[in-house]
């Protein structure tokens, strides 16, 4: 069954070991889970995690000895850690943060997050939302908030709350919604440990590194959520551009852009490097979409006439790069555990089998394996653009022989 909020979404553009996921249906949701005891609503969540960060950083001798000034914070779009996705969760997130810390403290100025603000501002805040258990629907959600001093990458200020998931909506934005490969990769992994680490260390020097391209990577993806899509390809293709700008936010940018804009070749050339960029760094996830409970792809061509072209590219490098890789196979935590295994498993065969139809090669190289849902990564059951990332299959890179 295909719910409203999915039947919205399948128009889209579809666009770690290394990985290829590839993308099922499966049936109905699980029941939210009961809340337990010590959770907050999400707004007292919000509150509380907001507050401990500027508790922390009014201790601080330097702080209190210029109360009178305004402190700039600059902040990095919020992610769901588990995903690496901007949500409509973490956007929500975002704003109420954002809000609190801009009307309830006249010491702190929240600035655009642009390339200009990062030589003004005092702190850098980061932010990530954790959901507990991937096991339950609806289970508890950690918020971490971290800020960082600019001008020493030292984190001034970390503080945590859990929040019950009380309706939350989790649907992908619509540039994590459309893109073909998740941007899990080393950068968004180091975002991820920044958020996290405790006051007085130093910020993971892979995020601080590559700082300076963040704000034209955050320009161009609003521009594509906008749907101003020559614009966000300008973007990215600046961003591209830069020294440190070799990242899949910023190849995935390029691809989705060229392709909305029609501009195939342009468009293959990019996905051609996003596979390249995946199998150097043995990290490649690739989305497809099936038809519910089989393993043909998604009958509307809207969506999968892109696949063909996809399976072409990873094939041609993976070949090229003499690589070998373990195919596991994944589902979403709905219908028996029998029926998924063995859901997983076809589906991992069948793309094994397009690809080996694509280079022979791969035959000796391929070994296929299903793990039905117990590897899921969000674990909602909802069985829509929420928890697409359940319904995979991974390309493990390994040693051969």
């Amino acid at each position: 069954m295909i719910t409203t909020t999915f039947a919205r979404w399948l128009p889209a553009v579809f666009g770690s070991g290394a990985v290829l996921l590839v993308w099922g249906l499966a049936g109905c949701a699980a029941p939210p889970a009961a809340p337990s005891k010590g959770e907050l609503s999400f707004e007292q969540a919000v509150a509380q995690v907001t507050d401990g960060l500027v508790v922390q950083t009014q201790k601080q001798p330097a702080f209190i000895a210029r109360m009178g000034a305004k402190r700039g914070v600059v902040l990095d779009p919020m992610i769901d850690a588990g995903s690496a996705q901007q949500t409509v969760a973490t956007q929500l997130l975002q704003e109420r943060v954002g809000e609190r810390l801009g009307s309830k403290y006249d010491a702190i100025e929240i600035l655009p997050f642009q390339s200009a603000n990062l030589g003004k501002a005092r702190y850098l805040l980061t932010g990530t939302m954790t959901r507990l258990s991937v096991s339950e629907a609806r289970s508890p959600l950690r918020i971490d908030l971290a800020l960082t001093e600019l001008a020493t990458g030292i984190v001034a200020a970390q503080s945590s709350a859990v929040a019950r998931d009380d309706g939350l909506d989790h649907t992908p934005l619509p540039y994590d919604r459309d893109t073909p490969v998740p941007t899990k990769d080393l950068v968004i992994e180091s975002y991820v440990r920044t958020t996290a680490t405790p006051p007085g260390q130093r910020a993971d020097p892979y995020y601080l590194e590559r700082l300076a391209v963040a704000p034209v990577i955050k320009e161009a993806t609003t521009h594509y959520n906008a749907e101003r899509y020559e614009e966000a390809l300008t973007r990215y293709s600046a961003a591209g551009a830069t020294s440190n700008g070799e990242q899949l936010r910023v190849l995935n940018g390029i691809y989705l852009s060229s392709a909305k804009l029609g501009r195939t070749a342009e468009a293959e050339l990019a996905f051609g490097k996003i596979v390249a960029y995946g199998i150097a760094n043995r990290q490649l996830g690739v989305k497809f979409l099936f038809n519910p409970g089989g393993t043909a792809f998604w009958s509307d061509a809207k969506i999968s006439s892109p696949y063909a072209m996809w399976l072409r590219e990873i094939a041609r490098a993976s070949a090229d790069a003499r690589v070998c890789m373990d195919i596991v196979g994944h589902t979403s935590r709905t219908g028996s555990v029998a029926f998924n295994d063995t859901l997983s498993m076809q589906r991992a065969r069948y793309i094994r089998q397009r690809l080996v139809g694509e280079s022979t090669v791969l035959g000796e190289r391929t070994t296929p394996s299903g793990k039905g849902f117990r590897e899921n990564i969000i674990g909602s059951g909802t069985d829509d653009a929420v928890d697409a990332l359940d319904r995979r299959v991974e390309f493990r890179i390994v040693g051969c022989g």
